[in-house]
């Protein structure tokens, strides 16, 4: 990416106020099949394109990062009047058809019902089951926001400290275990551009053998891009900590979770047990749902998830 075993109770992870907000099963009477119509289109997109479970992870990460889960990353800019998507970390966010295409089949089955943040969520959930990682469930009621501003975007960088990005995360309510678990889970199936670790290569501490291969790749023009998780790319899985216990992280910021007395305990227990991860990745991707959430009458049900309904 330019720049992320079985069903827990969620009720013992999710802050109380997000919990008396959402509720699983929201839909169950206004739209009970949104959940499923969500499910399939991005299975059937998962049989043509397994790298769709990165970008999706990628898209509600830097959808709930600005703002709170709204699905204010959606909007289109317009002659003058940019939105999130015209900003830098955000102009390789991919995924936005799949997110249309439930949303048009949503309004063909249950007109202004369900939320463009909520299908963002499910869509999410859904993928990374897919993908080989946890399944579980997600509490829905979201509802859209109505702005979308880039001077609101601030997202951390592949070179970021990791101080800094303790702190960015609790920002957000998570808190460093969130931290490490949702870097690690979403670049486990994630890719950078060459562009984004020049300055690993130019580290002596990263494995020889997998320097001189990223070297040799990164000749290549344009750009090319390679897996973060050189062992299992399309899978969410733990392998990525064992990578960086092995000085084989490729961003500096995923090292150096290996490397930073707050979390390199975090990042050995993980690559020690994929259970331990699967469990904590389940709990972190649900309470990241749940940040700064608009509920009742707050925000609108978007009719298109890239236009306001009052088409500002």
């Amino acid at each position: 990416m330019r720049a992320i075993t079985a069903l827990f109770f969620l009720f013992c992870f999710v802050a109380p106020s997000a919990l008396a907000q959402l509720r699983q099963g929201f839909y169950g009477r206004s739209c009970p099949r949104a959940e499923t119509i969500v499910a399939n289109v991005v299975a059937s997109r998962f049989r043509r394109d397994r790298t769709i479970t990165a970008a999706l992870l990628r898209m509600q990460f830097h959808d709930c990062f600005v703002r709170g889960c709204d699905a204010s990353l959606l909007i289109d800019p317009r002659p003058g009047r940019q939105s999130e998507k015209s900003t830098g970390p955000n102009a390789s966010v991919r995924g936005y058809e799949i997110i249309d295409e439930a949303k048009r089949q949503l309004e063909a089955a249950c007109p202004r019902t369900v939320s463009c943040a909520d299908i963002v969520t499910l869509a999410t959930r859904d993928s990374v089951a897919l993908a080989g990682g946890p399944r579980f469930s997600v509490p829905t009621g979201r509802r859209d926001g109505l702005r979308s501003n880039p001077g609101d975007v601030n997202l951390p960088g592949p070179t970021i400290p990791v101080s800094a990005s303790i702190q960015l995360f609790a920002a957000q309510g998570m808190n460093t275990n969130d931290m490490v678990t949702l870097i690690g889970g979403g670049h486990s199936v994630g890719v950078a551009h060459c562009s984004l670790f020049q300055d690993r290569l130019a580290d002596p501490a990263m494995d020889r053998s997998l320097n001189a291969r990223l070297r040799n790749t990164c000749r290549a023009p344009n750009d090319p891009s390679v897996f973060l998780d050189q062992r299992t790319p399309f899978t969410v899985d733990n392998a990525i900590y064992g990578e960086i216990r092995r000085q084989r992280g490729i961003l500096r910021i995923d090292q150096n979770l290996g490397l930073h007395g707050s979390t390199r305990g975090i990042v050995s227990s993980f690559a020690s047990s994929n259970t331990l991860f699967r469990q904590r990745f389940a709990q972190a991707m649900v309470k990241m749902g749940t940040i700064r959430v608009l509920t009742g009458r707050s925000g609108e049900i978007r009719r298109n998830c890239r236009v306001f309904n009052n088409g500002r």
